[in-house]
């Protein structure tokens, strides 16, 4: 074993144990999706204090994404096939939601903070980093305060959504109903089938492939009936341990001084992107009448994995949520490209 491997290892291992611990004290404390919300900031501070690099190999992160995709398409039923019905109504909103936060975070990054404008529009963009990152490599631009200032946004949303919505508008969380625990043949034969299913749509570049997959199968089996029930909940709780340490872990190798220079950015594009989300949330509710606690979960721009694994975690929909958040990311594929030629001209 070379040293170069025993130390990503070593990373690894401590990624995954900050991750663990976290969990254990966000749940004493009594923190909300402590699973999620403790892994990442336990994660976040270990790699900005130890400087260890925590990044998880690319087919774990794969893997991940799929047994939240599966978690998120077992509750598909004949009745959630009709109320996505009306899903296009609020994801209308959505898309100016997404227009307005990129507009003004783009403006206030440019005008206020002096970023270079190109710059400021890549990292005003809410959500689709790796699609982002894709852009500035084109352009051979320095990529690395984009990503942080990036990392900070999904980092702060997945921390500050879970208590605004327990301890600020419990009262509007709606209830899934309770299933039965899938068995580990059906979970094992969706998990293959959603492999082969999210290597294709990665092919097609799709956004969140295993992700996507992972709920198109499991929904095809659960509206069948062929494949019963949800995930064992010790799986998925060590996948969403593992889901808060995949976001904390973007900190690896980052030094206080990129932090300094990236934490106005940061808490610039996540202030914008929130108050802009509630403002759009309280036209849905009062137009559409739906669920104050699930919109903001679903208009919030953090990441889609992260959002449907807290949804998950706080018995919410997370198939509404997950719809929503591709959505997001369909449209910012294609304006980004439309507004970086703009920019570079």
């Amino acid at each position: 074993m070379t040293a170069e491997l025993k130390t990503r290892l070593w990373g690894i291992a401590i990624c995954l144990i900050a991750g663990a611990v976290g969990t254990v004290v966000f749940e004493l404390v009594g923190f909300p999706a402590a699973a999620v919300t403790g892994s990442a900031f336990a994660v976040s501070l270990t790699c900005l204090f130890s400087g260890a690099r925590m990044d998880l190999p690319v087919r774990w992160r794969d893997f991940l994404f799929v047994l939240i995709g599966l978690n998120i398409g077992s509750g598909a039923t004949a009745e959630t096939v009709q109320a996505a019905k009306n899903w296009p109504e609020t994801i209308v909103l959505l898309s100016l939601c997404v227009l307005a936060t990129l507009y003004l975070s783009r403006a206030f990054l440019n005008k206020v903070l002096k970023l270079d404008p190109i710059m400021a529009m890549l990292a005003a963009a809410p959500g689709h980093l790796s699609f982002v990152l894709g852009i500035a490599a084109e352009r051979n631009i320095d990529a690395a305060p984009v990503a942080l200032i990036q990392s900070i946004r999904v980092l702060a949303i997945t921390l500050l959504v879970p208590p605004l919505i327990t301890w600020g508008l419990a009262e509007g969380m709606p209830d899934l109903p309770e299933l039965p625990t899938m068995s580990w043949v059906n979970l094992i034969a969706l998990t293959l089938a959603a492999g082969a299913v999210g290597l294709a749509f990665q092919k097609f570049n799709l956004p969140a492939a295993y992700l996507l997959s992972g709920m198109a199968v499991s929904a095809a089996g659960h509206i069948s009936g062929l494949t019963p029930g949800r995930m064992p909940w010790g799986l998925l709780t060590v996948a969403m341990i593992a889901m808060g340490a995949l976001i904390g872990s973007r900190f690896s190798g980052v030094t206080a001084k990129d932090l300094r220079h990236a934490l106005a950015g940061g808490v610039a594009v996540t202030s914008i992107g929130f108050a802009v989300t509630l403002i759009s949330v309280a036209i849905a509710a009062l137009l559409f009448n739906a669920s104050v606690p699930l919109l903001i979960i679903a208009f919030v721009p953090g990441g889609v994995e992260a959002m449907a694994a807290i949804a998950i975690l706080m018995g919410m929909d997370p198939a509404f949520v997950a719809a929503h958040h591709l959505s997001r990311l369909i449209l910012l594929s294609f304006l980004m490209p439309i507004w970086a030629r703009r920019a570079f001209r």
